[in-house]
Parts: structure tokens; C-alpha cells; sequence
């Protein structure tokens, strides 16, 4: 089995002072709160944005688990939509004690490097940081965090750090290389 080194780097903002938003996208580029959960749409954004650069985890998620999972209080999937075409996601998921995690964001290929990424960003943790206002009961955000590494895009790291984000732990470990089929088998080109 063939094994690749990752690294992978958490980051922080522990204030809503900390955001450093990015300059809105020119275009009709909007973000929108996919409100209704949809397993279907939650796997469509997961397998297109992550096919290309190696997001394995959910891949085996049944219908259930994703049902499950978007069902949670305070979960969000925020889309970005580019003339009206989805261009990638920012997923929120709370935590105990006023933590929230950005739990996947990402853009579609065909849609990076277009500036649509840094306002996704800069929008999507700005909801992360008003998480409680939307969902009652839910404890108000104290931390926002992510993680990122070393199979992500190459200008994912800069974007995080552009918006705020401060590095707080890093690990290096061996994982099992595997092949992502996207969201079908041979939709993204090669």
C-alpha cells in the first residue's frame, strides 16, 4: 500500500475582531445558506470541491449518517454561487462551549482562482462567529477553527492566514494513499 506524508495545520481566530475580511469577488458571485439539509447536496459539494485533492473521509458516509449529520442544531452549509451556479461551500459545525469549526470549505476547480474563495471565507466565518443567533440554545461563539494540509489547494494556508486565522498546532503523519473519484468516477478531468 502506498503511503503519503501530510501535514496538517489547526488554526484559530478567538476573537470576531480577529476576521480580516477579503474583498468581495467581482460578478454576481453569492452566498446563500443552503437551509433545507440534503444529504445529496451535502455529498455533490464534498465530492466536487475535495474529488481533485484527495478528501477521502465522508466518501463512505451513508444517506443516514448524512442525514443525521446536517440535521444537527447548528450545523450550516453556506454555498457560494457564482451566477447562479454553485462554486463551492463553507460548512459550519458547533461544539460545546461557544467552539465552532469550518469544518469543510473549498471551491469547485472550475471556480478557483477567481477571488470567490477569500470572500467564501471571510463570509462563511463571519456566520461562524454569529452561529448563535441563528440557532437558540446554542452557547455564542467564542473560537472559530479550522484545519488545512498539506493535500489541500496551494493557496490555502495564505487565505486562512489573509482572513486572521493564527496557527496553533501542526502534525505530520503517514496515511494511505487513496484514489477519489470526485462526484461520479471520471468527472474531473485528469
Amino acid at each position: 500500500m502506498t503511503t503519503l506524508t501530510v501535514t496538517t495545520w489547526s488554526l484559530e481566530q478567538t476573537s470576531p475582531t480577529d476576521l480580516r475580511p477579503a474583498t468581495a469577488p467581482e460578478g454576481d458571485v453569492r452566498v446563500v445558506r443552503a437551509e433545507v439539509p440534503s444529504p445529496e447536496f451535502g455529498r455533490f459539494l464534498y465530492a466536487s470541491v475535495g474529488g481533485d485533492i484527495r478528501w477521502t473521509d465522508r466518501l463512505g458516509w451513508t444517506y443516514a449518517r448524512w442525514r443525521e449529520y446536517l440535521a444537527r442544531p447548528g450545523v450550516e452549509i453556506w454555498v457560494a454561487h457564482d451566477r447562479g451556479t454553485p462554486a463551492g461551500y463553507v460548512e459550519l459545525d458547533p461544539a460545546d462551549e461557544g467552539v465552532v469549526e469550518i469544518a469543510y470549505f473549498g471551491l469547485i476547480p472550475a471556480f478557483r482562482g477567481r477571488r470567490i474563495g477569500g470572500h467564501l471565507l471571510s463570509y462563511g466565518t463571519a456566520r461562524a462567529w454569529d452561529l448563535a443567533d441563528r440557532w437558540p440554545g446554542l452557547t455564542p461563539t467564542k473560537r472559530v477553527w479550522l484545519h488545512t494540509c498539506s493535500k489541500d489547494g496551494e493557496h490555502a494556508m495564505a487565505n486562512y492566514q489573509r482572513r486572521g486565522f493564527q496557527l496553533f498546532e501542526t502534525k505530520v503523519e503517514e496515511e494511505p494513499e487513496i484514489a477519489t473519484p470526485g462526484p461520479w468516477p471520471g468527472a474531473y478531468p485528469a
